[in-house]
């Protein structure tokens, strides 16, 4: 890689989609403004233009409490743009869609429900006959290694392992589009490791063996080393109200080991220039808290 050469490209002149074919997200100029509780508007994101091929893994990252999260909730139809186009498949968005999964940053588990429960839950919800629904719960629970849980309840389990309840409760669906909100920012560093591997692997776009859901996905991360370790290209908001700055494609190869990716040189350089970028943003924020605490 010659570090020479700018990887960063700006919004307008990032990497379209093939002629003919159709993005499985578009964001066109999307904005979003909040009333306050004072009945002030507040706007989360402005301008917003981003485009996400099929069975592409973008990640997000951008400063505190810029709207990456509301990006998210644009494009899963749980907030509707205040201007602007959001589309999914080539359709605009217009409330929640079935091919769209989301993992919050907090478990989205039924407390009440066994492990099994808590995963038949979305395909029952969509109609799926009760043994189907069943049968689908225990390969995906296999495939996260909960196959010896499904019994448990939630709280007897430990925070890894709800979160692997709740990659499976998204992947049983077969979602399209896989929206993710610092998914594993509440784990410690080896679970999280660990946790990022087995997405991976669940994902499985650019395997050799082929992908197990090839789904397009999102993710918003503050940690921009497991955004490189992830990601087919990262994202970079401003402060806010945010809109894209810069995209960074990642050249590593796949399939990727996360915590030996992170050790190789081309890594590094990639982190550095990124940061470079990131890092401007993440100071405008902080200045900005400070004058307002002044």
């Amino acid at each position: 890689m010659n570090s020479g050469t700018p990887r960063g490209n700006s919004p307008a002149n990032s990497p379209d989609i093939p002629p003919g074919g159709v993005a499985a997200i578009e964001l066109r100029g999307a904005s979003k403004v909040f009333r306050t509780p004072s009945g002030a508007s507040h706007t989360a994101v402005r301008d917003l233009d981003l485009t996400v091929a099929r069975g592409e893994f973008v990640a997000v990252v951008g400063p505190t409490g810029c709207g990456k999260s509301t990006t998210l909730t644009l494009v899963s139809g749980l907030e509707e743009p205040t201007e602007g186009e959001v589309l999914v498949g080539g359709e605009a968005v217009r409330g929640i869609r079935p091919e769209v999964g989301f993992v919050f940053q907090q478990d989205a588990v039924f407390p009440w429900r066994t492990v099994l429960s808590n995963v038949m839950a979305g395909p029952r919800f969509r109609g799926v006959p009760k043994a189907q629904a069943r049968e689908r719960a225990r390969d995906w629970l296999g495939r996260v290694g909960l196959a010896a849980f499904e019994d448990r309840y939630p709280h007897q389990l430990s925070g890894g392992q709800r979160k692997r309840v709740a990659l499976a409760q998204t992947f049983v669906n077969e979602p399209a589009i896989l929206l993710m909100d610092e998914p594993f920012s509440a784990l410690d560093v080896q679970t999280r490791a660990l946790m990022s591997d087995e997405l991976l692997e669940l994902w499985g776009g650019g395997t050799a063996s082929g992908a197990t859901s090839a789904a397009s996905v999102v993710f918003v991360t503050h940690d921009l080393e497991e955004a490189i370790a992830l990601a087919d290209k990262v994202v970079v908001m401003t402060a806010g109200p945010a809109t894209v700055k810069e995209i960074f494609p990642i050249p590593l190869p796949r399939p990727r080991r996360v915590e030996s990716v992170r050790l190789e040189p081309e890594f590094i350089e990639i982190y550095r220039e990124i940061w470079s970028s990131l890092g401007e943003e993440v100071r405008i924020t902080r200045e900005r808290g400070a004058s307002h605490v002044a």
